[in-house]
C-alpha cells in the first residue's frame, strides 16, 4: 500500500503530519513542494489539491488534506502501527480538545508572526504586476487576503494581540504539564505533535521577549522530550530549502 506525502520544510503543518509517519514506521515517498517558488499554486499541484496547500497525503490514490484530518486518517488506516491517540473515549476526547485548541487558538497567531517576518519579506520583493499574477493563482480567498496583508504589513496592534494569545497558550500548556506528562494525559499523542510543530519547538527563539525558559520550565522540558524522540529527529532531518535569512523559527528575522 503506497503512501506519498507532499510537503514543504519540516515545520508547522508539514512537520505535523510528517512526524506521525515516522512514529508509526510507515514507509512513504516524499515529494517536496517549494513554497518559495509557489509550487503549491502550480497546475500539477492544484490537480492534486485544488486548495493549493501543503501537506497532502496520497494513500493508494486516496487524497487526504488538512493535517488534523491526515493524522486521524493515519490512525484509522494503520491500526497495527504504534498508536498516537489513546483510543479510549475519554482519552480521545482530551486529545481532540487540545488539537482543537492548537488549530483554532494557537496556530493562526504564531502564523501571523511567521507571515509578518518571512512571507512579508518575500511578498514585498515581488514586483507589482508579478504579485497580482501570483494573487490570481491562489485558489483560496483567505490565502489571497493573507498574502496581501503580509505585503502591506500587519499592524502593531494585530501583532501584539497575537503575542498575547500565544502567551495565554503557553500558560495553559504549562499548567497542563504540571498535571500530566503529556498534553492529553500520560501518553504521547497527536496533540503533542500538533503543539510542538506549530509553537512549542520554536516559541523560545521566535519570542525571546517572553522569557519562555524562565516562565515555562515544564514546557521547555516537554519540548526537549519531544525533540529527542527518534521519529521527530527523522522528521526534523528532512530537507529544508529556506534561505537562512528567512528562517522564521530560528528568530533570525525580527
Amino acid at each position: 500500500m503506497a503512501i506519498t506525502y507532499y510537503h514543504a520544510e519540516p515545520l508547522a503543518n508539514s512537520l505535523k503530519s510528517m512526524a506521525p509517519l515516522f512514529e508509526k514506521g510507515l514507509a512513504f515517498d516524499s515529494v517536496y513542494v517549494n513554497l518559495h517558488k509557489f509550487e503549491q499554486h502550480a497546475a500539477w499541484f492544484i490537480a492534486i489539491n485544488p486548495e493549493g496547500q501543503v501537506p497532502v497525503l496520497d494513500h493508494d490514490g486516496v487524497i487526504i488534506t488538512h493535517t488534523t484530518v491526515i493524522n486521524e486518517y493515519l490512525e484509522d488506516a494503520f491500526p497495527d502501527a504504534p498508536a498516537l491517540r489513546p483510543n479510549t473515549p475519554e482519552g480521545n476526547a482530551r486529545m481532540r480538545y487540545w488539537n482543537k485548541f492548537v488549530d483554532e487558538h494557537v496556530m493562526n497567531h504564531v502564523s501571523m508572526h511567521g507571515w509578518h517576518r518571512m512571507v512579508g519579506v518575500i511578498a514585498r520583493g515581488i514586483a507589482g504586476d508579478d504579485f497580482e499574477t501570483l494573487m490570481a493563482n491562489i485558489p483560496l480567498p483567505d490565502q489571497r487576503r493573507k498574502w496581501a496583508a503580509a505585503r502591506s504589513g500587519f499592524s502593531d496592534e494585530q501583532l501584539a494581540l497575537a503575542t498575547e494569545k500565544i502567551s495565554y497558550a503557553l500558560g495553559k500548556v504549562e499548567t497542563q504539564l504540571g498535571q500530566t506528562e503529556w498534553l492529553a494525559g500520560d501518553a504521547y499523542t497527536l496533540a503533542d505533535i500538533n503543539f510542538y510543530a506549530h509553537c512549542g519547538m520554536m516559541v523560545e527563539r521566535m519570542f525571546p521577549d517572553l522569557a519562555v525558559a524562565a516562565n515555562y520550565p515544564r514546557l521547555i522540558a516537554w519540548r526537549d522530550r519531544v525533540t529527542a524522540r527518534p521519529a521527530m529527529q527523522q522528521a526534523l532531518a528532512m530537507p529544508d530549502h529556506t534561505a537562512p535569512g528567512l528562517r522564521t523559527w530560528s528568530g533570525h528575522v525580527q
